[in-house]
């Protein structure tokens, strides 16, 4: 029975009424496929951070690599700048372990309404992929006369071929893995941005030309924007800056529906170092703590993991368990119109399961 060990960072807010129940999830789809998941419990976030001043500890990166994933629930804290939340834990594990593909799927379920007129079920099927780890997030810049009167910043956004290339080419693969609609859209803003944008243009066309079988499509960010609203349909794989991708995938979660069912993944495509599953909806301190948080995202973002850790038969029993939670329409949280509670929508999904 092969064993994987799964490094499980539960962080702020809602992150850790969410994690609990993809765990549960993971465990009990590994009785069915014959494996076993260690899991190895990391407690960093805000309360790491009040107590040492860090998010996390030095040697963090350390304990992290060893594992064959990585499980997160949700980063930051209203008591704490979010870039120092997140410039001290999540961008440091991306960074180190190369994390450069970030996979953003939205799905329309049967059973959940899009605050788009008249959408079926399924009619929104698409996936954002991200650079995400240089671009816009880059690290380069400072302040001068930091806190005076004529203070100054500078933000330096980093593009290199190699960056974009790797991740076009990742998108122009994933489209033809899904095999639907064979279509991958680069976004950029190269009529105002002419270094930068051009580059990752280029970049998009050259590879372009070596997927014949693929259609390709070429928007301004702003024209995407209003084309995920105006006609969601035609997307098939988005791929985008670690800016543009960043904000289109919370639209592209709110078209089907909620925040409370996008996950996503960061993966190290090679495989040299642990690849990491969070939700997209972040800590949500509005309602930490309530019981009422959707723990879809974290149990679709479980799903995603099973994938890459090659187990596809499992993510696909855990897909159809929320499809068929979801599909009933009797067990849901406030973010979809109802009033069942955190662990009640896990309970469902395992009875599924079972």
């Amino acid at each position: 029975m092969k064993t994987f060990t799964i490094g499980v960072i539960f962080g702020d807010g809602v992150g850790r009424e969410v994690v609990p129940p993809a765990v549960r999830v993971l465990e009990q789809v590994a009785r069915r496929h014959d494996v076993t998941f260690a899991f190895q419990d990391f407690d960093w976030g805000v309360d790491h951070f009040r107590r040492w001043g860090r998010m996390m500890p030095a040697g963090a990166l350390e304990l992290l690599r060893p594992c064959d994933a990585i499980l997160l629930g949700a980063v930051g804290h209203p008591d704490v700048p979010d870039h120092t939340t997140l410039n001290g834990l999540l961008l440091p594990i991306r960074r180190a372990f190369d994390l450069y593909a970030n996979v953003r799927p939205a799905y329309l379920f049967r059973g959940v309404k899009s605050p788009l007129a008249g959408r079926r079920a399924g009619e929104i099927d698409l996936v954002v992929v991200r650079e995400n780890t240089e671009g816009e997030y880059a690290p380069v810049g400072g302040f001068v006369y930091q806190h005076q009167p004529e203070e100054i910043a500078v933000q330096t956004s980093v593009f290199t071929r190699r960056g974009i290339e790797r991740i076009v080419r990742f998108a122009f693969d994933l489209a033809a893995r899904r095999g639907k609609k064979r279509r991958v859209t680069s976004v950029t803003k190269s009529n105002a941005q002419g270094y930068s944008m051009t580059l990752w243009d280029r970049t998009f066309r050259e590879v372009a030309s070596q997927y014949p079988g693929i259609e390709t499509e070429s928007l301004l960010v702003d024209a995407a924007a209003m084309n995920f609203v105006r006609r969601p349909q035609t997307f098939d794989v988005v791929v985008g800056s670690n800016l543009f991708a960043d904000i289109l995938s919370d639209l592209s979660a709110i078209i089907v529906g909620s925040m409370g069912l996008a996950p996503s993944a960061n993966l190290d495509p090679s495989r040299r170092y642990p690849s990491l599953f969070e939700p997209v909806h972040g800590s949500a301190p509005d309602i930490a703590g309530k019981g009422i948080v959707n723990p879809l995202a974290t149990i679709l973002a479980a799903a995603m993991m099973l994938e890459h850790l090659e187990m596809a038969g499992a993510a696909r029993d855990v897909e159809d368990a929320v499809a068929a939670v979801l599909a009933e329409r009797k067990v849901r949280t406030p973010d979809l119109g109802g009033a069942s509670r955190t662990e009640e929508v896990a309970d469902a999904v395992l009875e599924k399961l079972a």
